[in-house]
């Protein structure tokens, strides 16, 4: 028998009396049964991680009487139109869900995925960086599940950018290797010779803008989604930061100003608001979805916010343009937007239905710390933990039914019709469609880590090591609204 110390950073401690023959995965499942969580990395005092659960304790190297230190982890989500991946940094698998054409089986790859450290979805794909700076992938091969006619190239990878259906990989020389459907991003043979000291990558919905390590920027894929930036070319320098909606890119410089190009209807002219477009601290885009994500805000530094793209989507904040002063954070909805001011209140414009019109509960909006959003409503988390809710009742926006369970909110999370909170006592309450994961109201889940969703359903991590899924009844074998609990063993 091997007596073990096993020790949290935190100090807590606990005595283990095992077989010699227990295998490293079997010391963990009594590190997490003990401490009462699950995900937890063992570490020897010289620091050296155990991360093979096959091995045998004794092949490990554990002797009678040694310490060991049980690291708790974070898991982390990638989300694909129809699956959910979670993983833990450095660790060696992966937990998918989700359909399978679209990356919610692994299977396949999964002894491949060893010591994993970044994932990055496009609409139908996953695709995995491991410490040895290899990537895998896997889901619908066309849109960038299939690396075969570049896996020689990917090596030495740092980062991994998305369009909606191709993947762009920057490698640690500053080149860049691309997969996926070429008309989205995929084919970089018209550039791939400028693309050198690429030091970050930012994506519409079908094109890739990479800013260099001289501040200039290239640009491809579809044109008419911002693939082609020839007509603001020369304003293209010293630049800081890019943004995207679903077809135009904005970039911010390093005097403030800010360059636009793409869909014009998107937010790609913004030649309107160019004299105001001074002083851009951070600039907000409608979020990327097939039908929508059109308009761009920009804060600038004296807390006033410009707003350009489509007028019906927030691209015109006339109407409330006196009222934006000292914004500290913006929240954008398919065609709305949400601001924060200093003061804790909110500023909300664009499409009324959509919560561009907060009228109805604007006396509630004090003390706002943070706001969440659906495709069509709106929550914001109060100082107090309380919650208000405006915009579509079907979306998200009528919380009425379990107001008077919201209090200590912490977290929220949102598919396109719903929304989660997460109380300070680590339970949940949902509100909005049912059919987007807003039918569990107030549920029997404790002890949650952590929310993530897709389009139309929620995943929650608990403390045990189990996830729990619920929402699209089409995604579920029975037709159910609960999807499944399932250990995740990472």
């Amino acid at each position: 028998m091997l007596r073990l110390n096993v020790s949290f950073p935190s100090g807590r401690n606990e005595t283990a009396t095992i077989p010699q023959s227990y295998a490293v995965g079997e010391l963990k499942k009594l590190a997490q049964k003990s401490f009462g969580r699950g995900f937890l990395r063992l570490v020897t005092d010289e620091g050296r991680m155990l991360t093979d659960l096959s091995q045998p304790l004794q092949a490990a190297g554990i002797e009678d009487g040694d310490h060991l230190t049980a690291v708790a982890q974070e898991p982390r989500v990638a989300r694909t139109d129809s699956a959910l991946a979670v993983w833990c940094c450095g660790g060696d698998g992966i937990v998918t869900w989700g359909c399978s054409e679209f990356g919610g089986d692994s299977s396949t790859v999964q002894d491949q995925l060893k010591n994993v450290q970044q994932v990055q979805a496009t609409r139908g794909a996953f695709a995995a960086i491991l410490a040895d700076g290899s990537v895998v992938t896997w889901g619908y091969q066309n849109w960038g599940g299939d690396t075969a006619a570049v896996q020689d190239q990917l090596r030495n990878v740092r980062h991994i950018q998305a369009t909606g259906s191709a993947f762009a990989a920057i490698l640690a020389d500053g080149s860049v290797v691309a997969w996926g459907d070429p008309d989205h991003g995929a084919d970089i043979s018209a550039v791939s010779h400028k693309l050198i000291h690429v030091k970050q990558i930012q994506s519409t919905g079908e094109a890739f803008a990479a800013i260099l390590a001289d501040g200039s920027v290239v640009t491809w894929g579809d044109p008419d989604y911002g693939g082609n930036s020839s007509a603001v070319r020369d304003q293209l320098k010293n630049v800081r930061q890019i943004q995207a909606t679903l077809g135009a890119f904005a970039a911010i410089l390093e005097d403030g100003s800010v360059v636009t190009w793409g869909d014009e209807e998107c937010g790609g002219d913004s030649s309107a608001v160019q004299d105001q477009l001074q002083n851009a601290q951070q600039v907000q885009a409608t979020p990327v979805g097939p039908f929508f994500g059109d308009a761009f805000a920009a804060i600038l530094a004296d807390g006033s916010v410009i707003t350009w793209g489509s007028p019906q989507e927030g691209g015109d904040s006339s109407a409330v343009q006196d009222q934006l002063k000292t914004v500290q954070k913006v929240q954008a909805a398919a065609s709305a937007f949400a601001a924060i001011l200093a003061d804790g209140s909110v500023i909300t414009w664009g499409d009324p239905n959509c919560g561009g019109d907060s009228s109805a509960v604007q006396p509630q909006l004090k003390n706002a710390q943070h706001v969440q959003a659906t495709d069509h409503a709106f929550a914001a988390i109060l100082a107090d933990g309380s919650v208000v809710s405006w915009g579509d009742p079907e979306s998200g926006g009528d919380s009425s039914a379990v107001q008077d369970q919201l209090r200590g909110v912490q977290h929220i999370q949102a598919t396109n019709g719903a929304l989660a909170a997460i109380l300070a006592d680590h339970s949940i309450i949902t509100w909005g469609d049912p059919s987007c994961g807003g039918a569990l109201g107030s549920c029997y889940l404790k002890n949650v880590l952590h929310i993530e969703a897709t389009g139309r359903t929620f995943a929650a991590i608990l403390a045990d090591g189990s996830m729990v899924t619920w929402g699209d009844p089409s995604e579920s074998p029975d037709g159910s609204t609960i999807l499944q609990h399932r250990v995740l063993n990472l």
